[in-house]
């Protein structure tokens, strides 16, 4: 993960994170997500094996999960703390020559990497922390290798923080508030988070010269669910339900969070016939 200058919620939040990913809602977003990624990425190439780049890669969970599918993978993170675990990890699924792990801030990726240098990018609540989100899908676009390269985008989406004020929380003042609010506030780690419309996200992403090829929920109903539905003992269930409904618009409209595909479209082609 990666976060303000002056925030070093992550550099000491690294166990606590990990502790969460065990966690029905921790493992929910990471399996939904990487589901959702496995749809969409590009097939192998007969050039050159397919290289991915996570930025914030938190403790490593999915970029060892894109190792194991033979997927070169580049972890970023800000904090040495989580590098670590990322680094532990991978030792324990043997698949340390797929992986290399690089210090830095996400928001400085255009002075960390050359351009056109991977197949897949991950920006997974990345953007919700760093100062700047738009100019970190810039970089991030131009580090696609071509046109067939994707990145996928995970950010918090405001209308499921609506609902889980009322919902979960029985929070009224928070509802109402949540309904307009640009930043939310954080349970895990303290402290504020930047909430998403889906119209401003699409907005930027597009001003980063990229076009979403598709768009998935995370975590529609599963935070409600009543106490007699177990989210540990009937997970498999509930997980494809999620898959089901994420994949719906109608449902991914007020879902936890949204995944977002795009990529980098390449000049188009003309017809001169």
């Amino acid at each position: 993960m990666t976060g303000k200058a002056d925030d070093e919620r992550f550099q000491r939040g690294a166990y606590k994170y990990a502790a969460y990913l065990e966690t029905p809602e921790g493992r929910l977003r990471a399996d939904l997500a990487f589901g959702n990624l496995q749809d969409f990425l590009p097939l192998p190439r007969a050039e050159h094996s397919l290289c991915a780049l996570d930025l914030g890669c938190g403790t490593g969970a999915t970029p060892v999960r894109l190792a194991r599918l033979g997927i070169h993978v580049t972890l970023l993170d800000s904090s040495a703390e989580m590098l670590d675990i990322a680094k532990s990890t991978a030792q324990e699924v043997g698949v340390t020559g797929m992986i290399a792990l690089k210090h830095g801030d996400a928001a400085k990726l255009a002075s960390l990497f050359p351009t056109e240098s991977f197949d897949v990018i991950l920006c997974h609540n990345i953007l919700e922390y760093v100062d700047e989100p738009c100019a970190v899908l810039r970089s991030a676009a131009s580090a696609l290798r071509d046109p067939f390269s994707i990145i996928s985008v995970l950010v918090r989406n405001q209308a499921g923080e609506v609902l889980k004020a009322a919902i979960k929380d029985g929070d009224l003042a928070a509802t109402k508030h949540n309904l307009t609010a640009e930043w939310g506030q954080e349970s895990l780690y303290g402290g504020s988070v930047r909430l998403f419309q889906s119209d401003s996200l699409r907005t930027m992403l597009k001003a980063a010269s990229l076009e979403i090829i598709a768009e998935r929920g995370i975590r529609v109903v599963a935070d409600y669910l009543p106490s007699r539905v177990s989210r540990e003992a009937e997970y498999e269930r509930v997980f494809e339900l999620e898959r089901k409904l994420g994949s719906r618009p109608e449902f991914a409209a007020v879902a936890r969070y949204k995944q977002y595909f795009a990529n980098r479209p390449g000049p188009a082609i003309k017809d001169f016939a």
